[in-house]
């Protein structure tokens, strides 16, 4: 009796399409390990998050020298609000000072956690794709494809940064068209993030896919993307009256969790483009789980591309076949 439902479930998903390729794109984010390489991501990106702190503290401390108004606006601002940096600020802003070792150790650290960010993004990729080894940029161009990605989308970042500043703006202010602005920033934001989201999944993939095939995952990254920030603000309003002890360990722990949250978006929309370009769907609905199981032509593309992605030699010949599956 549980066979037939399951067999009647299975043979549902796979005839309608709202149901099969969601499932689809699950079994492909599993099988890739998905969270894995999303914690990898997350990994490099809390390692450049500090260096990228000590070099705006480091800035901050060259612009305030001799500035008495630039530094009550600072205090007053929301970077006040961060924990161990905002009570320095608040207790005596006008001992902050540049350091050129600390500017030269938040620019390597920042930028060495910011290419390991884009680096994993492309093994990531790559591994959604199931590109060949053999075809994989080697180290070097690896790292030439990341700095030159990192300089695009620094300037979309801060593009974006600065709408979604507008609706921090607009809540403080509290007035009707403040309001309004910051209402519309958030669509704004949005769009821009699909933008550099498509522009991302274009360089950071080896393969050469269509831009118009990656339109699905960029959407989708773009508006997740856009939700994981919004919980991130929620979250550092709600620490801003937390203990100082109690502060850096919600910043720390808050900040991973954001930034895997952004990662595992960023991956399971790449996997989206994957299954909607290659027609992936429908999967058998056991096949992860058993042998005894009738493969789908999607489940023998996807378990061949596997195999065909280890190929670290060009002149490497991998063939795969598929023996009838042992009856249940």
């Amino acid at each position: 009796m549980p066979s037939r439902v399951i067999a009647r479930i299975d043979a549902y998903q796979r005839r309608h399409r709202w149901l099969g390729f969601p499932l689809a794109v699950i079994y492909k984010f599993s099988d890739d390990q998905g969270p894995y390489l999303s914690a990898l991501i997350t990994y490099y990106g809390f390692l450049s998050l500090f260096p990228l702190l000590l070099l705006m503290v480091t800035i901050l401390g060259y612009a305030l020298q001799g500035d008495p108004h630039l530094q009550a606006r600072l205090v007053s601002s929301a970077i006040a609000e961060l924990p161990i940096v905002g009570s320095q600020l608040r207790d005596n802003v006008h001992a902050l000072k540049g350091s050129g070792i600390a500017l030269a150790v938040g620019i390597l650290g920042a930028l060495y956690g910011c290419l390991g960010v884009a680096g994993a993004t492309q093994n990531a990729f790559n591994r959604a794709w199931a590109v060949p080894r053999s075809e994989r940029p080697n180290p070097i161009a690896l790292r030439l494809r990341s700095l030159l990605l990192l300089l695009v989308l620094g300037a979309g970042v801060i593009v974006t940064t600065a709408l979604s500043g507008l609706t921090t703006a607009a809540d403080a202010l509290g007035a009707t068209p403040a309001a309004w602005l910051g209402l519309a920033a958030i669509p704004a934001t949005t769009v821009a993030n699909v933008a550099l989201f498509l522009v991302a999944f274009r360089v950071l993939t080896a393969s050469q896919v269509p831009w118009h095939q990656l339109r699905v995952g960029a959407v989708t990254a773009g508006v997740g993307w856009q939700v994981v920030q919004i919980l991130g603000t929620y979250l550092v309003t709600r620490l801003k009256g937390a203990p100082e002890t109690y502060g850096v360990f919600g910043l720390v722990l808050g900040s991973i969790a954001w930034i895997y949250l952004l990662a595992l978006v960023v991956v399971f929309a790449a996997e989206i483009n994957v299954v909607a370009q290659r027609r992936l769907w429908p999967r058998g609905l056991l096949a992860p789980f058993t042998d005894r199981a009738r493969l789908t032509p999607a489940d023998e593309q996807v378990y061949a591309a596997y195999a065909q992605s280890e190929r670290h030699k060009g002149f490497e010949v991998v063939d795969v076949g598929f023996d009838p599956p042992p009856d249940p």
